[in-house]
């Protein structure tokens, strides 16, 4: 699944750290997550579209 998860990151100047921090998951878990190796969980998915003030839909996209 693709996603928008980096350029929505970058756009508020964000380290992979710091978006780790808000979401309470591992660094290396969103660097996964932004590089299509991992899907995220369905509870993960909201926290991380709550946090943006998006839609799912908005930032993972069908391949």
């Amino acid at each position: 699944m693709r996603n928008r998860l980096k350029v929505l990151r970058a756009e508020r100047d964000w380290s992979q750290q710091d978006l780790a921090d808000q979401l309470q998951v591992s660094r290396q878990s969103v660097n996964a997550i932004e590089t299509g190796k991992y899907d995220p969980s369905l509870p993960l998915a909201f926290r991380i579209a709550d946090l943006f003030a998006m839609a799912i839909e908005d930032i993972f996209l069908r391949d």
